[in-house]
């Protein structure tokens, strides 16, 4: 359902902006190719503050000729309140543009949930793998039920993982050991049947002896 560029993610800030070229030059081979597959292509707060970088970004999505939909931005490093404050006239640009918001890393902090109230993204990422010994926030718990944001359920490797990822009401998961490391930047829906079999796989079952 959609795939993360991760290159981005390794890039520094005089790169960026190439590397989010062949991001898009990724998403339109798919689509050249006849598969509509979304990708989300990340970047940190701090270079969404600079408006020439914004300009760079623009002018690169409008020579894309992609259609509205297919390119999103993940945004990362979004845990500073001032970082988040002077990044925001940008994601509104680019947002006007018909890029889609994601904010990667998302923990509920107070800052951040200002922000995403305000901003009310397409999508946030939460790292599931953080609550295995702690009590999941109401802050993420009550996502669903006052937002129409999706949540994606990142590094999803133990059976809590995804009963947690069930229990915040992610609709998407990736990165997690359930799929092969030449794979795992894809998107899945929760649903997906490989998901039905890891948890299968991982809960102990009985057999048709009713033996365990």
């Amino acid at each position: 359902s959609g795939a993360l560029f991760r290159p981005l993610l390794s890039s520094d800030d005089t790169q960026l902006l190439r590397m989010f070229m062949e991001g898009l030059d990724n998403i339109s081979y798919w689509y050249r190719s006849g598969r509509f597959i979304p990708g989300i292509l990340p970047l940190p707060a701090h270079a969404i503050t600079s408006s020439k970088f914004v300009d760079g970004l623009s002018d690169l999505v409008l020579n894309s000729r992609l259609p509205v939909g297919l390119v999103s931005i993940g945004v990362h490093q979004y845990d500073k309140p001032e970082c988040i404050k002077s990044s925001k006239e940008g994601l509104l640009r680019l947002r006007r543009l018909g890029i889609l918001v994601h904010l990667l890393n998302f923990s509920g902090s107070t800052a951040q949930m200002h922000a995403f109230t305000e901003l009310e993204p397409e999508a946030v990422h939460i790292d599931i793998s953080q609550f295995r010994n702690t009590q999941v926030p109401d802050e993420l718990n009550s996502l669903t039920q006052h937002f129409k944001s999706e949540i994606y359920a990142s590094n999803l490797t133990l059976v809590k993982d995804i009963e947690n990822a069930i229990a915040i009401g992610a609709s998407h998961s990736y990165g997690g050991l359930m799929m092969p490391p030449v794979s795992r930047h894809q998107m899945l829906h929760i649903s997906d049947s490989r998901i039905a079999k890891a948890i299968f796989s991982l809960h102990p079952h009985k057999n048709q002896n009713g033996d365990m």
